[in-house]
């Protein structure tokens, strides 16, 4: 008789669905899976022990780079942390802008992972449709922070300036007639507020196309409903946060049940799943697009209707005007200071979370009074995720695992960092 024996495979690191750089050994019996040991470490960045080597201020540009999916909300975690130790005020206009941009940013995390997701399971058409508005919203990043991906956008007090009145257009082209131009500026012609407005009005019909392509779609049920189930007990063992412990049936959402900035004047809905399985997992990540497009609609509401500040006026904390700093000699003096020596937090520890796309972010932060953190923490939703990614994976099929590593959502960043 010929033995019969397990047989270990490696998934990844260069696997298309290894999403950035996993290595996954798998133990198989045949094509089920017996275990699956998650291998990181292949991208480490040090990025916790950068940001004790960096003031406050050099160390915010790292936090676009952990979820380099959910640049902003990365960065306001941070921001909180420091706000926290520093006891400042953020001005009400900051607040609403924060909070606006952090419903953006979930959308974009959202989409790119929709897109993605289904490519891994073989639906091609879904990641160019995700794109698409992926695009617009990306404009939206570029036109406040001059960047598309890494804003650096968010600052200790506030934000580094307010929206802009004019949106970037396109330019005539020897390849467009006169009429495409027209129409591809149409919503370009206001402010950036506008062009938000406009964008928050096509949006649900756009996710009525994706649902139109997954959601009833039948090889799509077949490859994720049932795989992967978390019940809501093991979701809570094991560290879970955002779609993946709400598709498992909890309402655990910190913009509700610890609300911070704004949060707590927001009319919105919580989705959770009852199964636990991935194809819950998505349709909570679909209606969440949805709920943050109604968040987007009541901050725009309220910044068309309330000019001011967009920063705190402590200038040990946030730069002078550039006005001031030209003609005033104790403005000037705050911005060399600010700018070589960098702001100087009280000694103390603080924990800042926020409701990233993926899960709870958060940053534990302890200061000793100098101009750079002693110790920095990041509490990385994907880590706790896919550390279960054995007891997710064990009894289902090698084609399984492809589908559970996109429900997880996973970016390599804030897992090795």
């Amino acid at each position: 008789m010929a033995e019969i024996r397990n047989y270990t495979l490696n998934f990844g690191p260069q696997h298309p669905a290894a999403h950035g750089v996993l290595r996954l050994v798998l133990e198989l019996d045949g094509e089920v899976i017996e275990r699956a040991d998650p291998h990181i470490g292949l991208l480490h960045r040090a990025t916790e022990k950068l940001a004790e080597h960096k003031t406050f201020m050099q160390s915010l540009p790292y936090m676009d780079r952990l979820d380099y999916v959910s640049m902003m909300v990365n960065e306001h975690a941070y921001v909180m942390a420091i706000e926290k130790l520093l006891g400042i005020e953020v001005p009400e206009r900051a607040q609403y802008i924060r909070v606006m941009f952090d419903e953006i940013t979930r959308i974009l995390n959202h989409l790119l992972w929709l897109g993605a997701h289904a490519l891994d399971i073989g639906a091609m058409t879904v990641f160019l449709y995700a794109f698409r508005e992926r695009e617009d919203l990306m404009d939206c990043y570029e036109a406040v922070s001059g960047a598309r991906l890494h804003a650096a956008y968010y600052r200790p007090g506030g934000v580094f300036r307010d929206l802009p009145d004019v949106m970037p257009q396109y330019l005539a082209s020897q390849h467009q007639s006169a009429a495409t131009l027209r129409r591809l500026n149409s919503s370009r012609s206001g402010s950036l507020l506008d062009f938000v407005a406009d964008f928050t009005d096509r949006f649900p019909n756009c996710v009525d196309e994706y649902e139109t392509l997954l959601t009833n779609n039948r090889i799509w049920k077949q490859r994720t409903v049932g795989i992967g189930v978390v019940t809501p007990e093991r979701a809570k063992a094991l560290g879970f946060t955002g779609p993946m412990i709400r598709g498992s049936g909890i309402a655990w959402d910190l913009r509700k049940k610890q609300p911070y900035e704004v949060y707590d004047r927001m009319d919105f809905d919580i989705p959770v799943g009852v199964n636990g399985d991935c194809y819950d997992r998505y349709l909570v990540r679909i209606e969440e697009m949805r709920q943050s497009n109604r968040i987007i609609k009541q901050c725009i509401e309220w910044l068309r209707k309330h000019p001011g500040p967009v920063i705190t006026d402590n200038h040990k904390v946030a730069p002078p005007s550039r006005v001031g700093m030209k003609t005033n000699m104790e403005d000037l003096i705050h911005h060399f200071k600010l700018f070589t020596e960098g702001m100087h937090v009280p000694a103390g520890e603080a924990y800042a979370a926020v409701e990233h796309p993926k899960g709870e972010f958060g940053i534990y932060l302890i200061a000793d009074g100098a101009n750079k953190p002693y110790r920095l923490k990041i509490r990385a939703p994907g880590f706790a995720h896919l550390s279960a990614m054995d007891e997710l994976s064990k009894g289902h099929m090698l084609a399984d695992v492809v589908a559970i590593i996109g429900t997880l959502d996973i970016v390599f960043g804030e897992v090795d960092r």
